[in-house]
């Protein structure tokens, strides 16, 4: 009698701890289900990289020689859920256990706890080591810390590895070299992404997805579908990274273009949280480019303190507070979410505009447009954090809970009351009119405040601080800013407040639009 391991789409590593553990009569069951697909009505080209991704994973599981059970979407026995597609095929095979390797969302591992009472033989769910700090790592970091930082964390996590070291001490002297990496991109050309040809296994899911997922957000065209399927293309695309955009990628990480999608940026993290690469290795390879002196410091130190800084400590927060993270709501915001993040020609504000095209056409934003863009929008408008948490987890192709969730309501929203971050991010326009050309187009004027044509980031921020005032008076990362805010007086406070409602009202009254026509008439 065999075993059975469950893999699921996140989980495309040969090292996977539960496949580890099989031997070679054993059995891999993976699974297309409804439920995963629609629990938000995720992008196209997600869903599609997804499906795409973990067919040609079971191929190559074939390939070397496991038996493979593949369930697809439209399988006619298809039960629509893991959870079914375990109990069903447990019926019809009667394997002597099953393994699963730790799912990367709370709901989901509920749902498999669950389980283990309810199926007949042994149901194991294996700690997930692809990631560098386990739980009992992370909870020991947080002993004794009454708010934990990222910047703390990741000092350890360096010290751990032993990446970018020099005995004990940071390479260059320094922990972080983001002070270096906020250049505005000049008039430079910037390098293509690799591409490859589509094969028919992308080709079946595409025409699965679009007949199934119509009516879900995002374009999905096979000549412009370019994000990894397999480990192959996942490791060209990083080599590329590592060869054409690392050198320039710490300078202009935070740089935004009007058409320019990607710049610099890596666009790995759809492969690292899929499991086509890992994060150590990718931190290896851009020490051993720095080292080699290929990059500069401050693009490699830059570079892996996204991987094992961020990307760590907010998988670590996420299950460190869950289930309770999910509804906390600290600045209750509760405004619907407007109808152009759905539908970028429903504003003229060319950020937002531009920010949400790329999200649209590739699945895709760098993390600037998603955290002082879209993010920064969303909080000083007050959006609601259950609206724009769904949208962050629907859109983006890297999006899973456990990395989304933290980003979002944590750093871009501000609703864990400084869990995640020790100040809002947020900003006037004037921080996107100095790291991009995007105002320089915009119909709406950056460096006005209460004028019939002032941006409306600059109304909606300083409303936000005023409104928020007694709650962020205590933060000394606050302090300056809200001096500022305090030169104001009454007059023109009350200006601001009445601008930044009349907005919110305008995009209310015409269901989510904020374009205007020259004479000021709604469109």
């Amino acid at each position: 009698m065999a075993r059975c391991c469950l893999i699921l789409g996140d989980q495309l590593s040969i090292d996977l701890p539960s496949l580890q553990l099989l031997e070679p009569e054993d059995v891999v069951v993976m699974a297309e289900v409804w439920s995963e697909a629609s629990y938000v009505k995720h992008h196209k080209q997600k869903i599609a990289l997804i499906f795409s991704a973990m067919r040609h994973f079971a191929a190559d599981l074939r390939d070397a020689g496991r038996e493979v059970i593949y369930i697809e979407l439209t399988d006619s026995e298809n039960s629509q859920s893991l959870v079914g597609e375990v109990e069903r095929l447990q019926i019809a095979h009667q394997f002597d256990a099953w393994y699963v390797t730790e799912p990367g969302e709370w709901r989901l591992k509920n749902e498999f706890e669950a389980l283990t009472s309810r199926i007949p033989v042994p149901f194991e769910i294996c700690p997930d080591k692809r990631f560098i700090c386990s739980h009992e790592e992370f909870n020991e970091f947080l002993k004794g810390r009454k708010q934990p930082r990222m910047e703390h964390f990741y000092r350890r996590i360096r010290q751990s590895t032993g990446l970018l070291m020099d005995g004990k001490d940071p390479v260059g002297g320094k922990w972080n070299f983001d002070h270096d990496n906020r250049k505005a991109l000049d008039r430079r050309e910037t390098p293509s992404r690799p591409t490859w040809p589509v094969d028919p296994i992308t080709e079946e899911v595409f025409e699965l997805v679009k007949t199934h997922f119509a009516d879900h957000f995002g374009e999905l065209e096979i000549d412009s579908f370019q994000w990894p399927v397999t480990r192959s293309q996942a490791l060209q695309i990083f080599d590329h990274f590592t060869k054409e955009r690392l050198e320039s990628f710490g300078d202009f990480q935070d740089a935004m273009v009007l058409g320019k999608d990607t710049l610099y940026h890596s666009l790995i993290s759809t492969s690292l949280n899929l499991g086509l690469l890992s994060p150590l290795e990718v931190c290896v390879a851009a020490e051993k480019a720095f080292r080699n002196g290929a990059a500069p410091i401050n693009a490699v130190e830059g570079f892996i303190r996204q991987i094992i800084g961020w990307r760590e400590y907010v998988r670590g927060l996420y299950w460190a507070y869950m289930p309770e993270y999910k509804d906390r709501n600290t600045l209750n915001a509760s405004w619907p979410l407007p109808s152009f993040f759905w539908d970028e020609t429903k504003t003229d504000m060319v950020c937002l505009s531009e920010a949400i095209r790329n999200t649209r056409q590739n699945a895709y934003a760098h993390h600037i447009q998603r955290l002082m863009v879209t993010g920064n929008f969303a909080l000083i408008a007050g959006c609601s954090v259950e609206a724009v948490c769904d949208w962050y987890l629907s859109v983006y192709a890297d999006a899973y809970e456990w990395v989304e969730l933290p980003n979002t309501l944590g750093m871009a929203l501000f609703a864990d009351d400084g869990v995640m971050a020790s100040k809002p991010y947020c900003s006037s326009g004037k921080y996107i009119d100095r790291m991009s050309n995007y105002c320089k187009s915009c119909r709406y004027r950056v460096k006005e405040t209460t004028t019939d044509d002032a941006c409306p980031f600059n109304y909606l921020y300083w409303d936000f601080l005023h409104t928020h005032r007694e709650r962020f008076k205590s933060n000394p990362r606050m302090a300056m800013i809200l001096k500022n805010l305090d030169r104001f007086g009454s007059e023109k406070l009350e200006t601001i407040k009445a601008k930044a409602t009349a907005f919110r009202d305008r995009v209310a009254l015409d269901g989510g639009d904020t374009r205007v026509l020259p004479e000021g008439r709604l469109l």
